[in-house]
C-alpha cells in the first residue's frame, strides 16, 4: 500500500458521506487553524483596538467575540465539506426539521438572538455592575446564549441573554462610572432639622468611599405618620460595594446622633378603646 493508497483509505462511509484519512487531516487542520487565527485577530484587534478613542474594554470584548463566532462558524461550514456534505443540500433539506426545533426552541433562539444584539449594541459590557431580578453583581462573561454576573456573595450565577434585553435591567456602570444611592432615615418630631441634615451630611463625607464630587445632599422628603422623614443622597464608583459603604453610614449616623442627642422614633400608633354599653 502506498502513500496514496493511505491517503484515501476510507476510515467510514455512508453514502456519499466518507471520511478518509485526508479528510480527517483536512478537518484538523481547519479546526487549528481556526482557532489560530481567533488567536491572532484577537491579539491585532487588541492592539488596535486600544489605541481607537471611544472603543473601550466591553466594546473590544465584542468586537473579538463576534469575529471568534464567525470565523467557528466558518471552519463548520468547511469541516462538513472536507468531508462531502452539500451544506447547502443540507440546510435546505433541513428547513421543516428547523421550524420544528423552533417552536420547540423558542426561549434558546430568543437567548441566541438577544446575545447577538448585546454584543452589537454595546449596552452591557465586560466589568458593568448591574441588577436584574432583585439580583446585582458584575458582568464577567458575555456569551452568544448565555452571560455571567459575579455577585456580591462570591458566586457566579450564569443569565439568559434575553433576561437583559427584556427585562428591566439598571446598570449602575454604564456611560458614568459614578452613581448615586439614597439612605432613608426618620427623626422624631421637634428635632432640629438642620442639625440633622448636617450630621446626615458629615456622616457621608467622613466615608473614604463616598464621591467629594457632586457632593452628599439631604432632602428633607416627608412629615411621617411618626417621623420627620430624611433622605441622604451621595455618589460612589465603589457600587459593587454599595451595601457596605450604606451599612457604614448607618453606623456613623447612629453615633453622630446619639452624641448630640437627636432621636430616631419607634414606630407609634395610638389605640383608643372604647367599652362596650351596658344593657339598659
Amino acid at each position: 500500500m502506498n502513500i496514496e493508497d493511505i491517503w484515501n483509505y476510507k476510515l467510514l462511509s455512508m453514502g456519499s458521506f466518507s471520511i478518509t484519512v485526508e479528510s480527517l487531516f483536512l478537518v484538523i487542520l481547519i479546526i487549528l487553524t481556526a482557532r489560530g487565527i481567533v488567536w491572532l485577530v484577537a491579539r491585532i484587534l487588541k492592539g488596535r483596538l486600544k489605541r481607537i478613542k471611544g472603543v473601550d474594554l466591553g466594546r473590544q470584548y465584542a468586537i473579538i467575540s463576534i469575529t471568534k463566532y464567525f470565523v467557528y462558524t466558518l471552519a463548520v461550514f468547511l469541516v462538513f465539506e472536507s468531508v462531502g456534505v452539500n451544506v447547502t443540500l443540507l440546510i435546505a433539506g433541513s428547513t421543516a426539521l428547523f421550524v420544528g426545533l423552533g417552536f420547540g426552541l423558542q426561549n434558546t433562539f430568543n437567548d441566541f438572538v438577544s446575545g447577538i444584539i448585546l454584543l452589537f449594541e454595546g449596552s452591557l459590557q465586560i466589568g458593568d455592575v448591574v441588577e436584574v431580578k432583585e439580583m446585582v453583581g458584575r458582568v464577567t462573561h458575555i456569551g452568544i446564549r448565555t452571560s455571567q454576573i459575579w455577585t456580591r456573595d462570591n458566586v457566579s450565577i450564569i443569565v439568559p441573554n434575553s433576561n437583559f434585553v427584556s427585562e428591566k435591567v439598571i446598570n449602575w456602570s454604564h456611560q458614568r462610572p459614578v452613581a448615586r444611592f439614597k439612605m432613608e432615615v426618620g427623626v422624631k418630631y421637634g428635632s432640629d432639622t438642620k442639625l440633622v441634615t448636617e450630621l446626615l451630611i458629615k456622616a457621608a463625607e467622613k466615608h473614604p468611599k463616598v464621591s467629594v464630587t457632586p457632593e452628599p445632599k439631604v432632602v428633607f422628603q416627608d412629615f411621617g405618620t411618626s417621623s420627620l422623614v430624611f433622605h441622604l443622597h451621595f455618589w460612589t464608583v465603589y457600587t459593587f460595594e454599595a451595601e457596605y459603604i450604606l451599612s457604614d453610614i448607618r453606623y456613623e449616623v447612629d453615633s453622630l446622633f446619639r452624641e448630640h442627642g437627636v432621636t430616631i422614633p419607634f414606630p407609634q400608633r395610638d389605640v383608643h378603646m372604647i367599652p362596650p354599653s351596658t344593657p339598659q
